[in-house]
């Protein structure tokens, strides 16, 4: 589960075995938890599942998300030519 970032209490991982899914992370803080896909050709981030969290904490890491938009994105690519 290589971790991407780790910004005010979020950690946004990736899970190393979801290799054929599309682009996505996962986040957690504390029992808050989610998963987002991201979509690099539009700039937008949408929502898979959010457990245990607020709609403040789902506003507050989709905000992170964005500030760290491009970040992911090469962290993702990176990660998937590794893992071939």
């Amino acid at each position: 589960m290589p971790t991407v970032l780790l910004v005010r209490g979020w950690r946004v991982f990736f899970f190393a075995n979801e290799n054929d899914e599309p682009m996505h992370v996962h986040c957690r803080k504390g029992s808050a938890q989610g998963k987002f896909w991201i979509l690099p050709d539009s700039y937008e981030i949408h929502t898979a599942y959010v457990r245990r969290m607020t709609h403040a904490e789902e506003r507050e890491i989709r905000r992170i998300l964005f500030e760290h938009f491009d970040e992911i994105v090469e962290a993702w690519n990176e990660f998937q030519l590794r893992a071939k």
